[in-house]
């Protein structure tokens, strides 16, 4: 992509952060060992050129996800971060070091949006691709995967029936205070009180009362969303939208598929994965795709809708295929996936199927299915799986892959520390080896041990 050129402040008296800085750190050999270009030929057509004011260095741009996902920050404490730590910043592509933030972190935000779902598959693409080059990945390793489901839950609050109505009735009476239109009553405090009622009789297990102030507050809502269509004689795709999820909201009963569970995101699903401490998750479903040998993540796709688990194997699979470029020749899945409907050329091995006699290569490799379980984990705990903030199904697709970009990241971080590791035993070996040692020590450290 060509910028606007710049006009750089005088570095007369500046040191390069490459003079400052340890080149050994396991961020500088990242920085040197991904492939930048990639992201420029990707990402250059959704910018154009304009007199308007220049964009951000996309190598900025893409540094800053990968650092936020890899080490679990939001938009803004990454940037913070970023601020204070040279090693991030001859990361994101500085040259010199930067005593102000470099950018909003808004701009993030006006990024994600203007790549997209599909733009953030080149960076999961990426660090499969550094693995391979730096000789941590096989491609043959790619052929052998282990295929897992979990629940990437979205950031909303428990839902429930009475919470719902009254804010979608707040939504209503704010936009027809800022379109003019004059309500015969917009039951603000009434709502309030009611709502305040009901969770006191809920509490104290006076559930009949407590019902009571729930039918109050529904009736309430379906007033306001009467007096609505009567008045607005004009009704805009922003009100509208407003109406449909009130009239969806006031619809729905407790046998009712496709519930509405939270006004800001009304993809959410309710999803039931059998955990004892944990019956129902709200967000979306994701396939998690990592390889047998050396635990990297393949693939990571979000799967709206909340399908059986054996009817996406050959949507995840696909996937990884595609990051990868590798075809896969062996899958590994668990019970869930009995009677799947996938129809590739990869052998599928579902756990507690086949022959009862088994080859022992076999069984190893059944064995090694379940290493997919603490990945999940970590891509949760680590690397901001947990909890989606992003807006909308397409934010829930970028959270997945983003996601898998940190924790592969994290094990390019890990694979390029292990010099310095061994270095620094061999030099403590150095240290305190007897004299009758000194020509053992100076072997290197695999030799010794």
């Amino acid at each position: 992509m060509k910028h606007q050129d710049r006009v750089e402040p005088l570095r007369l008296f500046q040191s390069r952060l490459d003079q400052i800085i340890n080149l050994d750190h396991p961020l500088a050999q990242l920085a040197q060992a991904i492939d930048w270009s990639v992201f420029e030929t990707e990402f250059g057509p959704c910018y154009c050129e304009g007199d308007g004011r220049p964009a951000k260095p996309i190598r900025l741009m893409v540094g800053l996800h990968y650092l936020k996902h890899a080490f679990d920050e939001s938009d803004e404490s990454v940037v913070e971060r970023f601020l204070e730590n040279p090693y991030w910043q001859y990361f994101c592509g500085n040259e010199y070091f930067e005593h102000g933030l470099p950018l909003d972190p808004s701009s993030l935000v006006y990024f994600r949006r203007r790549v997209g779902a599909e733009g953030f598959e080149a960076l999961l693409k990426e660090t499969l691709e550094t693995a391979k080059r730096g000789g941590v990945l096989k491609s043959s390793d790619c052929k052998r995967v282990n295929v897992d489901t979990t629940v990437q839950e979205k950031a909303v609050a428990y839902p429930t029936d009475p919470r719902l109505y009254q804010k979608m009735r707040e939504k209503l009476t704010g936009a027809a205070r800022s379109r003019g239109l004059r309500l015969r009553r917009s039951y603000a405090r009434a709502g309030k009180a009611a709502l305040v009622m009901q969770n006191r009789y809920r509490h104290a297990g006076q559930h009949r009362r407590a019902n009571k102030m729930t039918r109050r507050l529904k009736t309430w809502l379906g007033a306001v969303v009467r007096d609505l269509r009567r008045k607005a004689a004009v009704v805009d795709v922003e009100l509208e939208g407003l109406l449909c999820l009130a009239e969806r909201l006031l619809a729905q009963e407790r046998s009712s598929k496709g519930k509405l569970y939270a006004l800001h995101a009304p993809e959410v699903e309710c999803i039931s994965k059998g955990k004892a401490h944990k019956k129902y998750e709200f967000g979306v479903k994701v396939g998690v795709v990592s390889t047998s040998r050396g635990n990297w993540i393949l693939g990571s796709r979000s799967l709206p809708g909340n399908p059986y688990d054996g009817h996406t194997l050959a949507e995840t699979i696909a996937h990884a295929e595609a990051m990868s470029g590798v075809a896969v020749a062996h899958i590994h899945a668990d019970k869930g996936y009995r009677g799947h409907d996938y129809a590739g050329g990869a052998e599928v091995h579902v756990s507690g199927s086949g022959p009862r006699k088994k080859s022992r290569w076999d069984k190893l490799w059944r064995r090694r299915r379940s290493a997919v379980e603490p990945i999940i984990g970590h891509a949760k705990h680590d690397n901001r799986m947990e909890r989606n903030y992003l807006k909308g199904s397409e934010g829930d697709r970028m959270n997945a892959l983003l996601a898998a970009c940190g924790y592969n990241l994290r094990k390019l971080y890990k694979a390029f520390s292990w010099p310095e590791i061994l270095a620094a035993l061999h030099r403590l070996i150095r240290l305190f080896a007897p004299p009758d040692r000194l020509m053992l020590a100076k072997q290197p450290f695999h030799a010794i041990a």
